[in-house]
């Protein structure tokens, strides 16, 4: 059924790795108690199992079931699980030394990375990189740099964006439930347009509109220092900026002298079939933030951006005690080679097509997928409520409840939480992920029964 789809998808091979023995036995169950007793709720946990090891696009818990990971640590693990150029890194790098914060003592490899970013980001243009530890800390510090480079305090970002758990990072962040439920008030100065969602009624037009919008009845645009903005929104429903759109707030940007910022945290590294997202677009954006598959699942985080406007923070205003730590700087530089060496641009992009073509085929069968739609390997199922644009997150829910008890992890996204978003490794094998079709399509269909 599926193999036929993805038949043109070269594999990619599983290198042999030295098995680690499991952790000493425990159950689930257990661990759930401790954990409940031990970490606060506020700290969401989707699964009530726990992992003991993992390995490309799989996992085992600690009762040895085996799950296929549609989530990839959320959108962190492009490369996969334990990717052995990635372990054969940082265990060089460990050898060396781990840590002497680059701040007081730099290091060969940050120096490399920044050159690297510098050259695959897009533009011509001459650019510097920092680094950071995570993609809310990438972002805070863009603002930083885009408030340092204008004199300017105010930002624009767009309802469904998110762009983080900090405080800045929530203000920016377009979705109150849960991530600004009781943590106001926020930082000033961060206002908001609506994001271009053509099935839900808000076209290119309408977005534009409402940012001129804000000119007139909020913010002076002389006052703006930035628009911040994810090119394919992540927890916002996986939706693509529409070209048009893009093109016309580089043109706002211009006009009135604001910095356009490309918050590539969860799209970067291959993910969309390009390397970047951006490059989807005719237009450059003068600050990207990554982070997540970065490093292939070390914490790291990078601000890339026009050299002059990088600069315009004094010496000492940037940096982190672990901002571009040795060990993930490390698993960053095997991430890009992988990359490369694998042609995981082009597998991806190829597995998200077979994959929309495959859930585009389920559309027939239940008229609760309301929209298929993604770039490259960021693809999404939208359920509605039949006949309607209405959502329907009860659809979305019992479809990632049906695959995780036949072992397949799933996300689901959106301002409504009717969006099931799809984040395998790019290095899945062939095999794997017809096995994870075969799961999803019952989960949907019996989604669908179960309704009926």
């Amino acid at each position: 059924m599926t193999s036929n789809a993805l038949k043109s998808v070269a594999p990619v091979a599983v290198t042999s790795v030295i098995s680690i023995p499991s952790a000493k036995a425990v159950s689930n169950s257990e661990l759930q108690a401790r954990k409940n007793a031990a970490t606060p709720r506020g700290v969401g946990v989707m699964c009530d199992f726990y992992a003991d090891r993992a390995l490309n696009a799989e996992l085992w818990d600690v009762e040895g079931r085996r799950y296929i990971d549609f989530a990839a640590g959320i959108a962190v693990l492009n490369t996969g699980h334990r990717h052995p150029k990635l372990l054969e890194a940082i265990s060089t790098q460990m050898e060396r030394f781990t840590h002497t914060a680059y701040q007081i003592v730099p290091y060969a490899s940050y120096v490399e990375l920044a050159e690297r970013i510098n050259a695959i980001t897009p533009g011509e243009h001459a650019k510097k990189t920092a680094l950071f530890s995570t993609g809310a800390e990438a972002v805070e510090n863009a603002i930083k740099i885009a408030r340092a480079s204008t004199g300017r305090a105010a930002v624009i970002a767009f309802s469904g964006a998110f762009h983080g758990r900090t405080m800045m990072g929530m203000a920016l962040t377009g979705k109150v439930a849960p991530y600004k439920l009781g943590f106001g008030p926020f930082p000033g100065e961060v206002y908001h347009a609506p994001f271009p969602t053509a099935l839900h009624g808000v076209s290119t037009d309408d977005a534009l509109a409402a940012v001129n919008g804000l000119f007139k009845s909020d913010v002076d645009p002389k006052r703006v220092a930035a628009i911040i903005i994810e090119p394919v929104q992540g927890e916002g429903g996986f939706y693509a900026a529409p070209v048009d759109f893009m093109r016309g707030l580089r043109k706002i940007c211009d006009e009135h002298g604001i910095l356009l910022i490309a918050d590539e945290v969860q799209t970067g590294f291959a993910r969309t079939g390009k390397l970047f997202a951006m490059e989807h677009y005719d237009v450059l954006p003068d600050l990207m933030t990554m982070a997540k598959s970065l490093a292939g699942g070390m914490p790291l985080a990078a601000v890339c951006g026009r050299a002059e406007v990088m600069d315009a923070p004094a010496p000492g205003g940037l940096g982190g005690t672990y901002a571009g730590n040795p060990l993930a700087v490390a698993s960053a530089l095997a991430v890009l080679d992988v990359i490369a060496e694998e042609n995981l641009v082009t597998r991806g992009a190829r597995l998200g097509s077979a994959l929309k073509d495959f859930l585009i085929g389920l559309g027939a069968k239940t008229p609760a997928i309301g929209e298929v739609r993604g770039l490259g390997a960021m693809v999404a199922v939208e359920f509605v409520q039949p006949g309607t644009d209405k959502p329907d997150a009860e659809f979305a829910k019992r479809v990632q409840s049906n695959a995780l008890k036949n072992g397949l992890l799933l996300l689901t996204c959106g301002s409504y939480g009717n969006v099931i978003r799809f984040l395998f490794p790019l290095t899945i094998p062939d095999t794997v992920m017809d096995e994870a079709l075969v799961i999803l399509e019952k989960a949907i269909l019996d989604a669908h029964i179960a309704k009926a």
